[in-house]
C-alpha cells in the first residue's frame, strides 16, 4: 500500500544510490557537502514517516517491514562507503564492523524469532545505539566537507565508538532473549 509514509521510506532507499555517487570520490568536497544535506533529509524522513504512520493510524505491514530495512540499508551504505574512501580507517574500522556485524546478527535474530512469533520490540538503549551511529555518520560525512575543522571529524569517530559500544550491549540483550527461544 503506497501511503504518504510508506513512499518517504522508500524515497530512503532509492536515495542511497545517489548518496554513495556524492560520496564516491573523497577529495570532492562539495560531493560530501551535498551527501551531507541528503543524509540529513533522509533522516528526517525517517522521522516523519513513522509519525505519519502513527499519527494518522496509516501504521501498515509495509511500512513496519520496509522501515528498519530502509534504516539498514543507509547505515551499511554510509559504513562501507567511509571505510572505502579512508573517512573510516585504521582501528575506528573495528567500531564499523561491530556496527555492522550486530545489524545482521539482530535482523536475522529477528527473523528466527517472527517465526516463532516471538516479538522483540527495539529497547531505549537500542534507540540511543541508532542515535548515536546516525550522529557518527553524518559528522564523519560532513568532516569530508569541512576537512580543516578537525573536531567534527573527531566528534564523529568518538560516537562513532559510543554506537559501537551500545552496539555490543543491546546486541546482547537481544542475543539473550533469542537465545530462550531456541532449542
Amino acid at each position: 500500500m503506497l501511503t504518504l509514509p510508506n513512499i518517504l521510506t522508500l524515497s530512503r532507499i532509492f536515495a542511497v544510490p545517489l548518496l554513495m555517487g556524492l560520496l564516491w570520490f573523497p577529495q570532492w568536497q562539495t560531493g560530501y557537502a551535498f551527501a551531507f544535506a541528503l543524509y540529513c533529509l533522509m533522516g528526517i524522513t525517517d522521522y516523519f514517516d513513522g509519525y505519519l504512520a502513527r499519527a494518522n493510524g496509516a501504521v501498515s505491514k509495509m511500512g513496519v517491514f520496509l522501515d528498519p530495512i530502509a534504516d539498514k540499508i543507509m547505515v551499511a551504505a554510509v559504513i562501507v562507503m567511509l571505510a572505502a574512501t579512508r573517512d573510516i580507517a585504521g582501528i575506528h574500522i573495528i567500531a564499523a564492523i561491530i556496527i555492522l556485524l550486530r545489524e545482521i546478527a539482530v535482523s536475522g535474530l529477528r527473523e528466527f524469532l517472527a517465526e516463532l512469533r516471538v516479538s522483540m520490540p527495539v529497547s531505549n538503549l537500542a534507540k540511543w545505539k541508532t542515535t548515536f551511529q546516525l550522529i557518527a555518520l553524518g559528522a564523519l560525512i560532513l568532516a569530508g566537507a569541512l576537512p580543516h575543522f578537525a573536531f567534527i571529524k573527531l566528534t564523529g569517530l568518538t560516537t562513532l565508538w559510543a554506537a559501537a559500544i551500545l552496539t555490543l550491549i543491546t546486541g546482547w540483550d537481544y542475543l539473550r532473549v533469542g537465545i530462550k527461544h531456541m532449542d
